[in-house]
């Protein structure tokens, strides 16, 4: 019996119910995260502290050095997460308001783990240049900023001019953390299989944001860019593909892959790239029957293959590994090794804003691509990456992005790895602590008053 209708069947219901269930939810909480004072207040003499007349003089302060707003404000731990609704997970442009529930969602990931006051900000902006000049406009409100959910290639323009021009970090996550994910899964993979990445032979199968920047990530990281492929929906990027003139003007990004990739100059689709290689990284199509067995059957031996679509992958695993994949990664929690961003983003954020940084780039991504894999002591085939309840990790892979932006210059505030540790692990455990105690006083509703019963999340 085929599997592969049973899987969809199953997945679908499953689907059905979470949809249900978070429609109810939303109803019922009316968002997932609110503002509460830090400050004690006990009398409203207090105020006399924390607003007028004595709040003037932090201001006048704040004038003379505008540093001081990371130490004297709220800034040094708050993010912006920017999105126009161009491209929001697999349902495309539903616009800044259908936005907001899933940027509420990653806000709510970054508070509870990386201990980040995340702020969702859809915007109404009809084009990139629109969106720099809002996104420039709120930079002294925010220690940095989290692109989410744009469309390509206004994100590659949007990422590249924001962190050239702005003195925060900007991060996109549809680019950089699953870029940072990608590159933890395979320094694991590898290490398994044996091989060496200056010579693997890497297919990457689409080329949007994730894939676009995974290149650029393992260019740095030191993978030899000739042996790199990488196949869009007209086929393999080659220099002599028709469409190069077009892609210069209107996708410079893709355009400049094309050119230092593939030193084989192959043609044709995915049968012709993947043919020969080591692994293939896809993210591309979510339809598990996209990606062939016999594709996989004639690569070198040991393949790794990440099939990342969501909500199906472009392979079943069991498929892949009866083709004779070795390792296989794909982007959903209900099969081994999940190549999930949200281990990256927290961490990367609670790092940087330790640090007080000015930027971000790939030398540090690669810091906090290698601390996430070698989280993992003992890799092995169904544990290349770590999972989101692998708390220790988040502290101790912002500590290693927060010493990498100090020895690049890239921060306002130096300090050992040890030093950046103890800050990050008090500020996340501290953060959960609250969390635990707000449940605990019933401040958070549990489920059940929502009328979601009998399941377990």
């Amino acid at each position: 019996m085929n599997a592969v209708p049973i899987l969809l069947e199953q997945e679908t219901s499953a689907t059905e119910t979470y949809n249900r269930d978070s429609v109810t939810a939303a109803e019922f909480y009316k968002g997932k995260i609110r503002s509460v004072p830090k400050v004690p207040i006990k009398t409203l003499a207090d105020f006399s502290i924390w607003y007028t007349p004595g709040i003037a003089e932090v201001s006048r302060r704040i004038s003379k050095d505008t540093s001081l707003s990371f130490e004297m404000t709220g800034r040094w731990n708050s993010v912006a997460i920017l999105t126009d609704g161009t491209r929001v997970l697999g349902i495309g442009n539903v616009g800044p308001e259908a936005a907001m529930p899933v940027m509420e969602g990653k806000a709510l990931l970054f508070n509870y783990l990386g201990g980040v006051n995340a702020v969702p900000i859809p915007i109404r902006v009809q084009d990139r240049e629109a969106f720099f000049d809002v996104a420039k406009a709120l930079e002294p409100s925010f220690g940095g900023f989290n692109l989410e959910d744009i469309e390509s290639p206004k994100c590659f323009f949007l990422l590249e001019k924001l962190q050239k021009e702005l003195e925060i970090p900007v991060w996109h996550d549809d680019q950089l953390g699953t870029a940072s994910i990608i590159l933890a899964g395979l320094y694991n993979a590898l290490k398994i299989t044996g091989k060496q990445l200056k010579d693997v032979r890497l297919v990457l199968l689409g080329s949007g944001a994730a894939n676009v920047a995974t290149a650029h990530l393992l260019k740095a990281a030191g993978f030899n860019m000739g042996n790199i492929t990488l196949v869009d929906s007209k086929g393999i990027l080659n220099p002599s593909r028709e469409d190069m003139d077009s892609l210069m003007i209107n996708n410079p990004w893709k355009y400049d892959l094309a050119m230092m990739t593939n030193s084989d100059r192959l043609t044709g689709g995915p049968a012709e790239a993947i043919r020969g290689a080591d692994v293939v990284v896809s993210a591309s199509r979510s339809d598990p029957g996209f990606m062939k067995q016999d594709w996989i059957r004639l690569m070198q031996d040991d393949p790794i293959i990440f099939a990342l679509a969501n909500p199906f992958p472009e392979i079943w695993p069991s498929k892949a590994k009866e083709a004779g994949a070795r390792i296989v990664a794909t982007g959903r929690g209900d099969f081994p090794n999940q190549i999930n961003n949200s281990l990256v983003f927290p961490a990367v954020f609670r790092g940087v804003l330790d640090a007080r940084a000015k930027g971000v780039n790939f030398d540090v991504m690669v810091t906090a691509s290698r601390e996430i894999a070698e989280f993992i002591k003992d890799p092995h085939e169904d544990r290349i990456v770590p999972n989101m309840g692998d708390w220790e990790m988040y502290p101790q892979v912002a500590s290693a992005v927060a010493a990498k932006t100090s020895e690049l210059g890239l921060s306002r505030v130096r300090g050992s790895r040890n030093q950046f540790l103890s800050t990050a692990t008090e500020i996340i455990e501290e953060n959960r602590r609250f969390y635990q105690k707000s449940v605990e006083s019933g401040m958070v509703r549990e489920l059940k008053e929502a009328g979601i019963i009998g399941k377990e999340y």
